[in-house]
């Protein structure tokens, strides 16, 4: 069975095998007989949230398969055989009232002698659409399969599929949020008037190399995402017409939450240098007027240029500015053509103290 491109989704071969041995009743947490097994155990934990990325959606189901730690998908004799293709590492979570839901299974395997990365199938079932749709794979940040170009290519379905690890103990645990209807073909959305910028949240920050005219990297080309993407960050993009007093303030508020917030927050301030001479300068100017200390002030030739591949993070220079809110190298949150105002501080400041969660203090695992 295959549905049709015009239902939401597009084609989705075996949709129906989700259905097959469902529960009745389907709690937010769910946990496979892989947890109590040998291998990695692995937790995801996190909320599926409506196509704002911040409303959550509660009574989505999500259903999961994936292959054993030898990287097959392994069956059993009592689990539903209409669905023994997809193995017995398989389940479903409902979100909750605030959108939570938490898987408990073990890490799976990459499929032997392939060249395919580890990973879990994900379908979503909303309430108000009657088929499921399919999301990206969830695979690992991790993996050596994982290769540049395999990331580049992923389809962003409902977010980016990268589960970022950390260890408690010696449990795997990854935060990831769906986003719902992002990517997704034929998904029933209402126009919007409002400027563009940036990537969607639930998408990845691409790396790009900036150039450091003021700040911890300085005279550098350093990656704010390869060296900083661990913890929270602030892009902060200034677009062609930003007002320099404007600048000043958001850099003074930006400096004071990251002493406030201290190894768990990096800033960043972006602008170009193709419409002005000795930009460079007036940013070492502004750093050594201001006394900023964390925040790093940074340059691009262009938000199109490719050198420094910061044209994959789709920055509109007609926009004021774009603030760019990322965890674990994965867009949170976003603001465009913001100005400073106390309110709009505390917007900031809140959705920072709102996207902490539980694990940023939990180290990854280490890799021999």
């Amino acid at each position: 069975m295959a549905f049709q491109s015009s239902q939401v989704g597009g084609p989705f071969e075996n949709a129906e095998f989700m259905y097959f041995g469902m529960p009745e009743n389907i709690a937010s947490s769910d946990t496979t007989l892989g947890w109590f097994g040998e291998g990695q155990k692995l937790v995801i934990t996190g909320k599926i949230l409506k196509a704002d990325g911040r409303t959550p959606a509660p009574n989505v189901i999500v259903y999961y398969y994936h292959t054993d730690t030898e990287g097959y998908y392994s069956s059993r004799t009592d689990m539903d055989q209409r669905a023994a293709r997809h193995g017995h590492l398989r389940g479903w979570v409902k979100s909750d009232a605030d959108g939570n839901y938490s898987i408990y299974t073990v890490r799976p395997a990459a499929y032997p002698k392939r060249s395919d990365p580890a990973h879990i199938h994900p379908t979503i079932l909303e309430p108000q659409i009657n088929t499921p749709y399919y999301t990206d794979a969830l695979v690992f940040d991790d993996d050596i399969l994982l290769t540049t170009a395999k990331r580049k290519a992923m389809d962003n379905r409902a977010g980016s599929g990268i589960l970022r690890v950390l260890m408690k103990g010696n449990i795997q645990i990854a935060e990831h949020n769906f986003i719902l209807g992002l990517n997704i073909p034929n998904y029933p959305t209402t126009k919007s008037d409002s400027i563009k910028s940036g990537r969607a949240i639930g998408e990845d920050v691409f790396s790009f190399t900036p150039y450091h005219a003021w700040g911890p990297d300085q005279g550098t080309t350093t990656c704010p995402i390869c060296k900083y993407g661990r913890y929270q960050g602030v892009l902060y993009f200034a677009g062609d017409n930003t007002d320099s007093a404007e600048v000043k303030a958001w850099l003074q508020f930006l400096e004071r939450e990251s002493f406030k917030r201290e190894q768990y927050l990096k800033v960043f301030f972006t602008c170009t240098t193709e419409r002005q001479e000795g930009v460079n300068a007036k940013l070492v100017q502004i750093g050594r007027s201001l006394g900023l200390r964390k925040v790093s002030l940074t340059t691009v030739a262009s938000y199109s240029d490719r050198a420094s591949e910061i044209y994959l993070n789709e920055i509109n220079p007609s926009a004021r500015n774009t603030f760019i809110i990322y965890k674990h190298s994965n867009v949170v949150a976003k603001f465009i053509e913001l100005s400073p105002t106390e309110n709009n501080f505390k917007l900031i400041s809140e959705t920072l103290d709102n996207i902490k969660g539980d694990y940023m203090h939990l180290a990854p695992p280490k890799h021999k």
